[in-house]
């Protein structure tokens, strides 16, 4: 069985990220012990919150995250959690985040309703292991008021667009993985990508 380290830094979601774990036969380890994420086959970042206050709840494994990147093990930012990968946000006049992808954060645009709630379609740009299966224009199920701007394209796996088209899953070298919307509330859509990243800790 595979465990997937759970990091609890304080922000929502972890309850049902472990259900949807459960589901698929992983071990889900809730934690923010330095020694978990370091023996964990994978991690997850999940994320209902604010930049800040996440940013903060990180620093007592703050090391440990990034031992655990630079070793190659696989790691899923799940909404807020993918938005902490990038240098920066602008979120509460500017925070800067993980910096495991270069580019910034910004507020969705004034022209829609905020936050972008519900099912929405991801556009599929690009391969990618945690997609395998996952057919273009599938339904996934979103709640954010802000998106990631990438500064290099090829990070980009999937679009959606919401009065604006922004980036809804991406991937970064060694294993990096990150989608905008919730997985764990996607259905089976959001099962298939969370049985694929268990492939990846388990290979």
């Amino acid at each position: 069985m595979v465990t997937i380290a759970v990091v609890n830094y304080g922000v929502g979601n972890v309850r049902s990220v472990k259900r949807a774990l459960e589901k698929i036969d992983a071990i889900p380890l809730i934690t923010l012990k330095a020694e978990d994420l370091i023996n964990a086959d994978a991690i997850i970042l999940p994320g209902v919150g604010s930049f800040k206050s996440a940013m903060e709840g990180l620093k007592p494994v703050l090391q440990s995250l990034y031992e655990a990147v630079k070793s190659g093990k696989p790691i899923l930012g799940i909404c807020l959690g993918l938005q902490l990968y990038f240098e920066w946000s602008e979120e509460g006049g500017g925070i800067g985040g993980l910096g495991l992808i270069e580019g910034y954060v910004d507020r969705l645009p004034n022209t829609v309703k905020v936050p972008h709630m519900g099912w929405n379609t991801i556009k599929i740009e690009a391969t990618c292991p945690l997609i395998e299966g996952v057919p273009n224009e599938a339904y996934v199920y979103f709640v954010h008021s802000y998106k990631v701007n990438p500064k290099r394209h090829e990070n980009i796996i999937t679009t959606t667009n919401y009065g604006v088209e922004f980036p809804s899953i991406v991937e970064a070298k060694p294993l990096i993985f990150g989608t905008q919307f919730h997985p764990e509330k996607s259905g089976k859509i959001g099962l298939t990508m969370l049985r694929n990243f268990i492939e990846l800790a388990r290979r």
